[in-house]
Formats: C-alpha cells, structure tokens, sequence
C-alpha cells in the first residue's frame, strides 16, 4: 500500500517535472520566439527612425533653401522698391525743374518784351530830340548830325540784340536740358526695367544657369555710367593709361571728372567667383566655407586696391579715396551684414564700397553738380555782358549830354549868324538889297520873302532910332549925319 503510494507518488511527480520541463521549453521557446520578433521589430524601428532621420534633413534642407531664397527675393524686392523710391524722387525733381524752369522763361519773356518796348521808346525819343535840334538847321549839317547819331545808336542796339540772343541762347539752353533731364527719366526707367530683368538673370546664374557667365562687372558698371548722364571723353574716361614716376604704368577701370579739377577712381576688377559657389553650395557647411572666402576676397582686394594708392598718380587730381565697384547687390550686402567692420577697414585704406544702387546715385548727383556748373558759367556771362552794357550805356549818356551841349552851341552862333544875315540892325541882307536900289545888276536875286523880311527889320531899327533923338536935333544936320553914318555902320 505505501508501496503504491510512494510509486504513484514518484509517478505523479515525474509528470510534474516533465510537465514542469515542459512548460520551461514552451516558455524558453516562447520567449525565443518573442525576443526574435522584438529583435525584428527593433530592426525594423531602427531602419524606420534612420529613413525618417533622412527625410527629416533633407526636408531641413529643403526648409533652409527655400528660407534662402525667400530673403533674396526680399532682398530683390527692397533694391526694386528703392529704386521706384529714386524714381519717384526724380520724377518729384522734374516737375519742379520744369515749373521753375517755366516760371523763370515767363518772367524772361517779361523782361525782353519790357527791353523792346524801352528800346522803341529810346529811338523815337532820341529821333524826335534830333527832330527838334535839328530842326532850323541846314540839309548838310542835319545829314551830318543823323549819321552821328546813328553811328552812336549803332553800338546801342548791337548790344540790345547781343543781350537779347544771350538770354534766348539761355532759355534755349535750359529748355534742351529740360529736354535731355526727361530723356534721362525715361532712360533711368527703362534701366529699373532692365535691372529687374538683370537681378533675374543674375538668379538665374546663382542657380546654375550657365548662359549668364561672363564679366559681369564690367557690364553693370557700363551700364550705370550710361544711365547715370554722364558723357564718356567729357565727365568721365576709361581705361586711361598714366605712367608713374618709376616709368611703372597704370590703368585705372574709370576717371570720373568733378567740377573744380578734381577726380574721382572706380575700380571694378572685383571677382565673386566665392560669391558663387556660395549660392551653388548644397549643405550649411559648403555655404560657410564659400561666404568665409567670399568675404577674405573682399578684404584681400581692399588691401590690393589701397596698395596701388591711385590717388598719387602722376597728373591725377584725385579726391582721397577711391571707389571700390562690387557688381552684384546681394553680394555688397552680404559682405557688410556679415562683416560691418569692412566699410571702416576700406576706409582706413582711402576706399570706398559701392554697390550698382549707390554708384548711381553718386554718378547722377556728379551729374547734377556739372549741369548747374554751366548754368552758373552762363549766369556769369550774362552778368559779365549786362555790366558791358551798363558801362557802355553811360558812355552813351556821356556822349550824348556832350552832343547836346554842343548843338546848344552850334544853335547859339546859328541864331547870332542869322541876325547878322537877316534880322539884326543895319543887316547884311538889307544892305545888299540897297546896292540894287542903286543900280547894281545881279543874275539872280536873293529870296524875296527873306530879303523883305529884313529890309522890314531894318527899317524898324531905323525908325526907332529917328523916334529916340531929342526934338531940337530932329532936323538938323548932325542928326541926319548921325543917321547915315549908323546905316553905314557894319551890322552888330
């Protein structure tokens, strides 16, 4: 009996441990099972997070791209806005260039007509005085005296008409530069129109567009003398050659010439091949590593351009500094945003950064300057020949107050000839007619009217002599002496 239950007791526990043993392989297989598939499915997650991680940079990428180019259409924007800024400003300019250009051409039109009318009024009040002085004298001496007064007009109204075409020449002068200011308005518009397509172009190029290549500074700087007005061989000269004094020879890119003698250097031998591969760079890193060469370029051309020191040249009255042309925009301004200290350094080097935007303005304010240069050298002129007829104006008063008196001379002894011929006592006229009365023969005879007129005279003197002897003398012998012998008197 216990036999039995100690045998079914070890029967029992044998299935307990098999049933145990079992259990542990079913667990361990179990749990094999489970760990392999927990292994794959980390697997599978650890490849899932790795293709994400790729998704995640090249969306990064993607994100900075697109934030890059977002600030350079910005950055295109603000140049286009600015420039509409400019042109709304010069367009500002011309409508009041053009209304004091068309006040100041009224208040001439004012003054020439005012000019004409004193000139006409001049001449006929000098020809009626001449009228008048001349009036009781002889054809010859009336001849003589018109010549003389023409010949003292002559100079006058030579100088009126020089004047006169002076200030036409002005205003003519200021109409063609009005002319020319509004050309230059619409030539400045068609070059916003261009540089946008430029700035499109130069997008283009920084893409990778391979037809743009070329030299682009020179091109741009081309185009911004162009536009600004200036005339190249008068206001500005490029590729000039000058040897300096260690028989060395230079060449600056472009001499800008200001009013006064004075010069001013542009150098647009700036490369951005960095500035490039910048924009071209595919990762952050490429990027930093091109903008830090960009940007060591920038300073490594400062120190070069301050090296040449342009401003010793021989026969160059250069101002003390130099310009230092960058051609692209977004370059000018990526350089000074990252690196503000390059301005102060280019300065310490007597050079100065210009961007196409900034060369403009200062191109078209040189320009502004040479233009109200020669309006001042006319306004000089006028003045100097308004002086020339002022003086020459008083000499004519001179001469003429001196002419005057003269003739107030000449009508003196005409007037005292004319008594002794015909109107004073004892005159020659009545004599002469009293040896015809005695017989003398004439051809022809003197002009009766006159000849009466002082035979009239002559017998009024003669009875006003008779009417002033005393009463006891009246008819005595003296008293007729007396009389005889004062008609024989030679007349006063």
């Amino acid at each position: 009996m216990c036999h039995q239950v100690i045998a079914g007791g070890v029967v029992d526990l044998s299935i307990i441990i098999s049933a145990v043993i079992a259990l542990a392989a079913g667990l361990m297989v179990g749990w094999l099972a489970t760990k392999a598939r927990a292994d794959q499915i980390r697997a599978d997650l650890i490849e899932e997070r790795r293709e994400l991680d790729i998704e995640l940079s090249a969306a990064r990428q993607q994100l900075a791209q697109e934030a890059h180019w977002r600030e350079e259409c910005e950055l295109l924007n603000n140049e286009l806005r600015s420039l509409r800024d400019i042109n709304t400003s010069l367009e500002a300019d011309l409508r009041e260039v053009t209304t004091r250009l068309e006040s100041t051409q009224l208040h001439a039109e004012d003054k020439i007509r005012q000019m004409m009318n004193s000139e006409q009024r001049l001449s006929e009040q000098f020809e009626n005085l001449a009228n008048r002085i001349f009036e009781h004298s002889n054809r010859r001496v009336d001849e003589q005296n018109r010549q003389s007064l023409h010949g003292l007009l002559t100079p006058l109204r030579e100088q009126l008409d020089g004047f006169r075409r002076q200030v036409q020449e002005s205003f003519g002068q200021e109409a063609r530069e009005r002319h020319t200011l509004a050309h230059e308005i619409r030539n400045l518009q068609q070059l916003n129109a261009q540089m946008a397509q430029e700035a499109l172009n130069l997008t283009k190029a920084l893409k990778g567009d391979n037809k743009t290549q070329g030299n682009w500074g020179e091109v741009v700087l081309t185009r911004v003398l162009e536009a600004s007005g200036l005339r190249e061989g008068y206001e500005y000269q490029t590729q000039v050659s000058i040897e300096t004094d260690n028989r060395s020879r230079m060449q600056p890119d472009v001499i800008v010439r200001l009013p006064q003698g004075k010069d001013v250097v542009i150098d647009a031998k700036m490369t951005l091949v960095a500035y490039e591969r910048y924009f071209n760079a595919e990762d952050d890193y490429t990027r930093e590593v091109a903008l830090q060469e960009h940007l060591a370029s920038v300073r490594n051309h400062i120190r070069l351009l301050g090296r040449k020191d342009y401003q010793q040249l021989p026969g160059l009255r250069s101002l003390d500094y130099v310009l230092m042309f960058i051609p692209v925009e977004p370059a000018f301004l990526l350089a000074i945003d990252r690196q503000p200290e390059l301005i102060s350094e280019a300065l310490q080097n007597n050079i100065m950064l210009v961007s196409p935007t900034t060369l403009l303005v200062a191109l078209r304010t040189i320009a502004n300057l040479w233009r109200y240069e020669h309006q001042s050298r006319n306004a000089q002129k006028i003045a100097e020949r308004a002086g020339r007829l002022y003086d020459k104006m008083r000499l004519f008063v001179d001469d003429m107050s001196a002419i005057g008196q003269s003739l107030d001379k000449a009508q003196e002894s005409y007037r005292q000839a004319m008594k002794k011929l015909a109107s004073g006592r004892g005159n020659l006229l009545a004599q002469a007619e009293a040896f015809r009365g005695l017989g003398v023969e004439v051809k022809r005879g003197i002009n009766p009217d006159l000849v009466e007129q002082a035979t009239a005279q002559d017998e009024q003197y003669r009875l006003e002599d008779e009417d002033n002897l005393p009463e006891n003398d009246a008819f005595s012998p003296d008293s007729a002496e007396t009389v005889r012998s004062r008609e024989a008197a030679p007349p006063r």
